[in-house]
């Protein structure tokens, strides 16, 4: 679970809703607008809210509005990568790895140029922590599940025991990021897809014994 540090706990259900309702409705805007040129005036025409009702569920305005929407984009960075990434996907075999690899290429395939999260984490990490601890969550959350997966190739004889899992996994999620910032300046998956493809033959060619 990625939180973006605003309490939710003290909310009624109808306003636990109306809070989603306007991060999601923000989240589609920024996806359309871009993050810079949205503004609070088009969120509450999308999400049909008052700008009362804005600053009650956000009472520090577009950058809290903001977090809240670069936590739900982390969340979905994930969620898009399952059930690869959790005990049904295992990633204990290559032909995991592979499907895992597919997925996300196709998410990214998807998303095309516009990324919401790393706009919106290159616009907030600028001037508040707590977009950098954010960013911090997904990307531990992340490796941990990659992590994981090299684990079990090791233990299955498939990747070299040597490998230091979490040195790799951090460099796996490092090499989709730059694949990434790639396809935003090109709109090209084919940085993404060499990065990946590389990654994985190199871990497959490492010596096991």
């Amino acid at each position: 679970m990625i939180t973006s540090g605003t309490s939710t706990a003290r909310l009624t259900p109808k306003g636990a809703a109306t809070r989603r309702r306007i991060v999601e409705g923000a989240a589609a805007e920024i996806r359309e607008r871009g993050a810079a040129t949205t503004t609070l005036d088009d969120i509450r025409a999308r999400t049909a809210t008052s700008k009362s009702q804005i600053f009650h569920y956000f009472p520090g305005g577009k950058d809290e509005l903001l977090l809240a929407v670069a936590a739900l984009e982390a969340e979905r960075v994930l969620d898009d990568q399952q059930p690869h990434l959790d005990d049904l996907g295992r990633l204990d075999t290559w032909q995991a790895w592979r499907d895992w690899r597919d997925a996300v290429v196709r998410r990214y395939e998807r998303q095309g140029v516009n990324c919401p999260l790393g706009v919106l984490m290159t616009e907030l990490g600028r001037r508040t922590p707590a977009s950098r601890e954010l960013t911090g969550q997904l990307l531990a959350q992340w490796q941990s599940a990659l992590r994981d997966g090299v684990r079990r190739m090791q233990a299955a004889g498939r990747i070299a025991p040597a490998l230091d899992a979490d040195r790799t996994a951090a460099a796996v999620v490092a090499a989709v990021q730059g694949g990434v910032s790639i396809l935003m300046s090109t709109g090209s998956v084919a940085h993404l897809e060499a990065a990946l493809d590389t990654t994985m033959e190199l871990l497959g060619s490492y010596p096991v014994g």
